[in-house]
């Protein structure tokens, strides 16, 4: 299996500014990310920013650091363009993990990939976990799926879904999507072109836009738990006790 893993990282956060370059056991955020995907079965991983400060700190355990634009609306448009300017095929597959998941598995990058080149119909795969706290499925940062019985997307949403009647006994409250794509490069080529989409700006939820240009999402189950991305200082603070714990626990 070949793919790419590109990281796109902005120095830009409202909670966490500059959180790439945040330190966590004397490694700055962006680094554990890199150094988890490099555990990845891809062939080559590129951190792609659009900022000076970011460039300098990833140069220092790296060279595969690729400028981009500073006009780019998403981490898709980030990644496009570096699949431009590496000179992808078209048929080749791109991984984007978001730079602020320092403790993300190698296993859920290698799966992602895998299940895209399992699957011809999607343009795009993705992850989910199982849902068992009514809280969390009631929760709109917690962006659920529906999938048909192939295991493709019918549809995202921060809204509960499916509604769950009041004598339901299934074991979950349904399926939350984590946030790691596998995209194919003609995939990629086609949704920058794309305006948005009345659906992905109800939902904030981007990947709205290619369903509703017929691209087909498939979501494969985690294989293992996914720890929770760095979105607060708090999380921040966890993440580091785990990895120092983890340090001492040598």
């Amino acid at each position: 299996m070949s793919f790419v893993v590109v990281i796109p990282a902005r120095y830009a956060s409202t909670r966490l500014p500059g959180k790439p370059l945040l330190d966590i056991v004397g490694k700055p955020m962006l680094q554990h990310v890199y150094e988890r995907a490099l555990q990845s079965e891809a062939h080559a991983v590129y951190i792609a920013t659009d900022d000076e400060r970011i460039r300098e700190a990833a140069s220092r355990f790296t060279s595969n650091v690729c400028m981009t634009l500073s006009t780019h609306q998403s981490g898709t448009d980030r990644i496009q363009e570096v699949a431009r300017q590496l000179g992808l095929l078209q048929d080749e597959i791109v991984v984007n993990v978001q730079g602020d998941e320092p403790l993300i598995p190698p296993s859920a990058i290698n799966l992602v990939a895998h299940n895209l080149q399992l699957n011809p119909d999607a343009g795009i795969a993705s992850l989910y976990e199982d849902i068992h706290s009514e809280q969390e499925y009631r929760n709109p940062n917690a962006v659920k799926v529906v999938t048909d019985l192939q295991g493709y997307a019918l549809y995202f949403s921060r809204s509960p879904i499916p509604w769950r009647a009041a004598d339901a006994t299934e074991q979950s409250f349904g399926k939350r999507h984590i946030g790691i794509y596998a995209y194919r490069v003609a995939t990629l080529d086609s949704y920058v072109t794309w305006p948005q989409v009345a659906l992905e700006v109800s939902e904030r939820l981007e990947q709205l836009r290619a369903m509703s240009h017929g691209i087909r999402i498939h979501m494969g189950r985690a294989s293992e738990q996914m720890p929770a991305g760095v979105d607060t200082p708090e999380d921040l603070e966890a993440v580091r006790a785990y990895l120092q714990a983890s340090l001492v626990a040598r």
